[in-house]
């Protein structure tokens, strides 16, 4: 590729032959993004209201009343994307500089989608105390804060701790953004086959940051039983070498008391989640329930292949767009992120996660169909929708500061 030319003369002198042209590297030369002023800044007068001397009033009325950075400042409409480049897409612990790329265009969805703005901040310290120091000191320029691409189990009490100490709201994306798409294609494919979400039982390939989410908010839902697997096998109470965050996620899923591996649990499993990779083999997932539901999203190569999984279930979605039923996070948090600022929420609850999820899956109404359970992230109907609900939530749920 181009981009890794450093010196463009072979060793005889000559000019090296040119690349092929890369769509991608030319999109991204430059960076996907700016920053565009809303006001104009044509001659003086402009000049001496934007900046000094007309600035010193705004800024001294919010000395006097501090809420007022609301309303004279872009603070309530900016998210602040915060990653440490530990767990970024499929490629690992690539370092902040490598982030920036993936937080650039999360950026832009939030803008393109949600009408938010948001700003890439890729920190050069893996420390969990210095990560949460460091977004608590810039957190007066934003209100709200998207943690992204951070690995587990880390990045569950950087979240806690955050929420802790700010008050305007705090979401891991890689978390929760998953877990509502994942509930709203859910709730969609228990309708299309007239079951309810108390009488299945599903498992969940993968313990990290998606998966724990995904099984918590599924219970919460209503789900009947959730088994976790990870590397070593299913999570559950009899083992000792689990973490805290998995102890916990022990204690509270599994209760059918399965043991073993993945392939194990998923035998009569009405529900198969991936969110790890690897490959499930065909023979186990033959074992399934019959019109089971296979959510395989791991990207490029979902752990069960569409062609595969459409043998023995009903409902078929992955996290890639050339295939019906995308799970993608971008129909989720830039709605999700707009309805909490429309009302300068303190906090993202359990309730507005849920409200998101409903909202979201009702876009789809009497299309329902088997391969459209969940709506397309261009369909301009679902950011509305989201906005609406979450907003309607943390008003309800008494965390709306307006």
């Amino acid at each position: 590729m181009a981009a890794e030319i450093v010196n463009p003369h072979n060793d005889s002198g000559t000019e090296a032959p040119e690349e092929p042209f890369d769509p991608v590297f030319a999109l991204h030369r430059g960076g996907k993004m700016a920053v565009q002023a809303t006001v104009p800044v044509r001659d003086k007068d402009d000049l001496s209201l934007a900046y000094t001397p007309g600035v010193a009033k705004v800024c001294t009325a919010i000395a006097e009343q501090p809420e007022l950075v609301n309303d004279y400042t872009w603070k309530s409409q900016v998210v602040a994307v915060v990653t440490d480049g530990t767990a970024v897409l499929g490629l690992g612990d690539i370092g902040p500089e490598a982030s920036l790329p993936v937080m650039e265009g999360k950026a832009i969805l939030f803008k393109q989608f949600g009408g938010v703005d948001a700003v890439p901040i890729a920190l050069a310290t893996t420390d969990t105390d210095e990560i949460v120091e460091t977004v608590v000191r810039l957190a007066p320029s934003f209100g709200g804060v998207n943690l992204e691409d951070i690995s587990a189990p880390r990045c569950f009490e950087i979240e806690r701790k955050l929420q802790e100490r700010l008050d305007i709201p705090v979401f891991h994306d890689d978390q929760h953004g998953t877990a509502i798409v994942t509930l709203a294609a859910l709730r969609n494919a228990a309708k299309l086959t007239d079951r309810n979400l108390g009488n299945l039982r599903a498992v969940i390939s993968g313990a990290g940051a998606a998966g724990v989410a995904i099984a918590k908010f599924l219970l919460e839902a209503g789900l009947g039983d959730v088994a976790v697997a990870d590397r070593k096998g299913i999570v559950s109470r009899d083992r000792e070498d689990l973490t805290d965050v998995k102890r916990e996620l022990a204690e509270i899923t599994n209760k059918a008391g399965l043991t073993g591996s993945l392939e194990d649990a998923l035998a009569g499993a009405d529900v198969f989640i991936g969110v790890s990779g690897g490959t499930v083999p065909e023979a186990a997932v033959a074992t399934m329930a019959p019109n089971a539901f296979v959510f395989a999203m791991a990207n490029p190569n979902p752990e069960v292949h569409p062609d595969v999984a459409h043998k023995y279930a009903a409902v078929v979605a992955t996290g890639r767009s050339d295939y019906p039923n995308q799970i993608n996070n971008v129909l989720a948090f830039p709605g999700i992120f707009a309805g909490a600022l429309q009302v300068r929420a303190s906090r993202i609850t359990e309730g507005m996660k849920i409200a998101a999820a409903n909202a979201l899956a009702d876009v789809v109404g009497d299309q329902l169909a088997a391969d459209y359970v969940i709506p397309s992230p261009f369909d301009e109907r679902v950011a509305p929708a989201v906005t609406a609900a979450v907003a309607a939530a943390a008003r309800a749920e008494g965390v709306a500061r307006r």
